[in-house]
Order: C-alpha cells, then structure tokens, then sequence
C-alpha cells in the first residue's frame, strides 16, 4: 500500500558519548561501546542518532553500553560500513537499504546480513531553487547547475534514479555539483548553483537558512516518472511539504519520499540491539520530544514500514515481549 507522507517539524537533540571504564561488583568492568552512522552534522540523521544515543546511554549503568553517534556521508556510507563491521548501526534511505540488502545499484553484492531495526521519519526529497532562476520543475534545471548531493548519500542514489524516471541525463545539467549537505544551502546563495536536490525530515535548517537568506524557492517534483517510482517502489510515496513552513514559500509543495530505517548486521550482538530498541520504545514519548519530526511516529508503523531486510533478533524479541509482531 502506498503511504502518503507528510512531513513533521525538525529540530536537533544531539548526544555524543566517549567511553570510560566503570567499577562492578569490586572490579573493573568494561563499558562495551556502540556507534551509529549518521550523515552530515546539519541533517537530520545526525541529530536522530544523537537523540537514540542519550536515551541507550541514560541507563548505561544498567545494561553496560554506552553509544556514540559518527558523521558519515549518509545512507550508502553507512550500510557499507556496517558490512565492514566498522558501524554497529547505520540510518539509511529506505530505498537505500532495500538496494543494499538485495545488491543492487549502487551497490556492487547484496547484503545478506543487513538486518533491520526500526524506521523513522519521513523524508520528502526537496528541490529547492533560487528565485531569480525562475524554476518551476525538474526539466528547467537542464542546462543549469545543480547539486545532486555527495557521492554515497542516499539522495545521490535517489536523485540518479530520478533522472532515469523522468528521461534526463546528469549531462542534461550544465554544473552537477556534489557538495555536502551543509554546504549547497549558502553555495546556492552565493550564486554558485542554482538549486539543489535533498532528501530531508522538515522543517529544516537545511532548508530554512537559504529560504530566509535568499528568499530560496521550493519546486514541485512531480508528474508521470514520479508516479511510475511510486508505483513501482513499495519505499517510496507521495509527499506534501505544508505551506509557509518556509519562508517565501507560501504554497504547499507537491512531491515524493522515504522512510529514514535504522538498520545493522546480523553480526551485532542481539543484546546491544535489543538494548537500543527498548531505549527508544520504552522512553518513546521522550523519544519524540528529543527530536521534533518523531512527533506524529506510531511504534506499529516504524517496526513495519520501508524495512525490507529481515528484523534482528535483538529487535523481535522486544517486539514480541510488546506484542507487536508474532
């Protein structure tokens, strides 16, 4: 079934934790450490991981863990990295993580370990544009210059399947540039690019500093490709960023997106993952005061939605202690 997503507000709860040794019982037990993958420290990821962090870590004393969160450079990144066995968890697209669980593009070999934990919010993808470039659609930015987002992000690998939906090339562009997310906000007010495309929870900072500054214009992505990706893809759905969440945008702004996953590998310990699921589900109403676009999240959605690789045991046994699956 299709959903239709509506994106909540976005603010950023962050929460870093370095470890240390802790005394037990007349001994020096050691702290056993987790890190999450996130993306660049202005998105959204960043801050969700950081919020998860501070409610593993508010009872570290109790289960022996203590989390970390990591800048990385998003949802591709991060999957391969908890391949690697150099992440414990990753915050990946949901259409990343079905890709990579299943080796497709941009993915070289499947992933047959990756294993799920939970979805999050939703992420409209957003294409935003400077007023005097008088943009109205995704076909005006050939021959213009345009971000497309870093390699190994999950909006670079949504954006290129975009392309192909709606028959441009990256060639159609006259500047495809691959700044960070951080970075194409204040490149697009200096004139350095016309727009950018990103995946993102709203509202957001990322969106709000070039609406503000250079009075930035959201555009509408939307037409007969875009319904084909929805229609074709179960990760993805139609969404509506709300008018006048920004400024100089007063109209609502049609377009599509996915679901942000938590996912690990099957090599992680199901203690540790059940450790962080029921740090989020059973702190879950300060869960989603940590960080404002958990606001409208239901737990029977986020263990069911956009999760295509298998549940980790360490996250269906709380489920199962809860009732929510079989």
């Amino acid at each position: 079934m299709k959903k239709s997503f509506n994106p909540s507000l976005l603010g950023a709860t962050l929460a870093l934790a370095a470890g240390i040794l802790m005394p037990a019982a007349g001994v020096q037990a050691q702290q056993k450490f987790m890190t999450i993958g996130t993306g660049g420290v202005t998105g959204v990821y960043y801050a969700a991981g950081g919020a998860i962090c501070r409610l593993v870590n508010k009872d570290r004393a109790k289960h022996g863990f203590r989390c970390s969160v990591e800048s990385t450079g998003g949802s591709a990144y991060n999957i391969n990295t908890v391949k690697a066995a150099e992440l414990d968890f990753g915050v990946s697209q949901s259409d990343v993580h079905s890709k990579g669980f299943k080796g497709e593009a941009p993915f070289k070999a499947a992933f047959p370990e990756m294993r799920s934990v939970f979805s999050i919010h939703p992420e409209p993808f957003t294409l935003l544009a400077r007023p005097e470039a008088n943009i109205k659609s995704l076909s005006d930015f050939k021959g213009r210059r345009l971000n497309v987002g870093n390699p190994g992000s999950g909006t670079r690998a949504a954006f290129d399947e975009l392309l192909v939906a709606v028959n441009m090339k990256i060639s159609d562009l006259a500047l495809a540039s691959e700044l960070k997310a951080d970075e194409h906000g204040p490149a697009l007010c200096d004139n350095k690019i016309d727009g950018f495309f990103y995946g993102v929870g709203h509202p957001s900072a990322n969106i709000q500093d070039p609406t503000t500054a250079c009075g930035a214009k959201l555009v509408p992505i939307t037409g007969p490709g875009v319904d084909a990706l929805v229609k074709k893809y179960s990760y993805y759905g139609y969404a509506t960023i709300p008018g006048g969440m920004y400024a100089n945008n007063p109209q609502a702004t049609a377009t599509y997106g996915v679901l942000a996953t938590m996912v690990t590998s099957s090599k992680v310990s199901a203690d540790m993952v059940y450790t962080v699921t029921k740090a989020v589900f059973e702190n879950f109403d300060e869960f989603k005061k940590l960080h404002p676009a958990f606001a409208n999240l239901q737990p029977k959605n986020m263990v069911a939605d956009g999760l295509t690789a298998p549940l980790h045991d360490g996250a269906a046994r709380y489920y199962r202690e809860k009732g929510w699956i079989k």
